[in-house]
Order: C-alpha cells, then structure tokens, then sequence
C-alpha cells in the first residue's frame, strides 16, 4: 500500500496540500485532525470539559465517526449527523487540541485510521502520523510554516468563511496550540528523522506538492 504520513503544526497548510496530493495521486485521503475535532465536538456538546479524562473517557463509546461521500470531497458525520462545518469552528480548534492530549482518545482514533491505512493507499495528516500512527511508512513529510504566517492564513480562512476573527487572537491560539501539541505527554508532535522537512512559509501549495511528488516519484 501506498502511505503518504504528513505532520506539521497547526495552520501550515496540511488538509489542503494532503486533499490536492491525493487527488493528483488518484488515492483516498483521511482528514484525522476532522476525527479529533468531531470527538470535541461532541465532549463539548455534553456539556464536559475536554481536559476532565475521566469524564470524557466514557463518553469514546458513544461515538461513531464516519466519512461518506464520493471522491475527495468526503464529509465527516457524528453519530450519523453531517458535522463538516459545525467542526470548523475556530472554538473547536481549541477544543481538539486539549481533548487529543487524553491518551484514550488519541488510542480510539489511531486504532480507525491503522485500520483505514492498511486497506488503502491514502494520504493521512495530522500531529502523530509518521511518529505514531504509521511510524513505517516509507514517504514521511513535515510541514511547517512560521506562526505569524500560520496565524494569517487561518484568520483569512475564517474571515472568508464569515467568521468575526480576531489576528492576535488567533495567533495567540496558534501558539498556545504549538505548546499543547509538542508537550503533551503522549505522541506529541515531533519531527521525525527520517521526514522530509518543507517549510512552507514562501511557497504555494502547488509549489509544496511539487516538491512531495517529486520526492515520491524518485524513491
């Protein structure tokens, strides 16, 4: 099977290189930050807070995640409700990064996607993707990007989408997430060894998909 792992911190671009490169490649992608997102979607709708373990735990077993759709415009459901948009909320980005801190519920989603990976070349992005979840995979990416520039891109996605963002706001958040992501205790976001490092701060997305298929097209 052909597995494409790419990590990176949040805001440098990973869903969107990942969906366009699978697309080009003609293989499934699987949104796994979507699948951190829907399970704080839904601690959060039961009123819970994200960083009580022992009460979000028990609640894993109440959830199905699922991705339906033809070809790479895949939508994301909770327990059978279309939740694509509602997980986009920036509120939510907060949210998932402290709820993927519970080891829990980090096991339950890289269970689902070890699974998905090894039925189908895929690409798959995500915080612990070449140093957890798919630690062998031959073509291991680490994409970056510097905060201001992660932050920037973030508030014009919102503001695009109608979102009332603030920049500092959302620079701060970025931050605040780069911290949760790299310190928490397990599969923290690192750069893996043997990960071909593309920091994307001045390039394009197409130049960024350039440079991986480039890479896999010559090893």
């Amino acid at each position: 099977m052909l597995n494409i792992a790419i990590d990176g911190p949040s805001g440098a671009g990973k869903s969107t290189i990942s969906k366009l490169l699978a697309k080009k490649l003609g293989i499934l992608y699987l949104d796994t930050g979507a699948m951190y997102r829907a399970v704080a979607l839904y601690v959060d709708r039961t009123g819970t807070d994200v960083n009580d373990r022992e009460k979000v735990v028990p609640l894993l077993e109440d959830i199905a995640i699922e991705f339906r759709g033809d070809g790479e415009e895949k939508r994301i459901f909770l327990n059978g409700e279309d939740v694509s948009e509602a997980i986009r909320e920036h509120r939510v980005s907060k949210l998932a990064s402290d709820v993927s801190k519970i080891r829990e519920v980090r096991l339950f989603l890289v269970e689902q996607q070890r699974e998905i990976a090894k039925k189908n070349d895929i690409v798959l992005d995500g915080r612990d993707i070449t140093s957890f979840v798919l630690p062998d995979s031959k073509y291991k990416f680490f994409l970056t990007a510097t905060p201001k520039e992660r932050a920037r891109r973030r508030y014009e996605e919102l503001r695009s989408k109608g979102f009332d963002v603030d920049y500092d706001k959302i620079l701060e958040d970025v931050n605040d997430r780069d911290y949760n992501d790299m310190n928490r205790d397990f599969a923290p976001l690192v750069q893996v060894d043997d990960a071909v490092v593309i920091d994307s701060t001045n390039l394009t997305t197409d130049e960024v998909i350039e440079v991986i298929l480039r890479y896999v097209n010559t090893h």
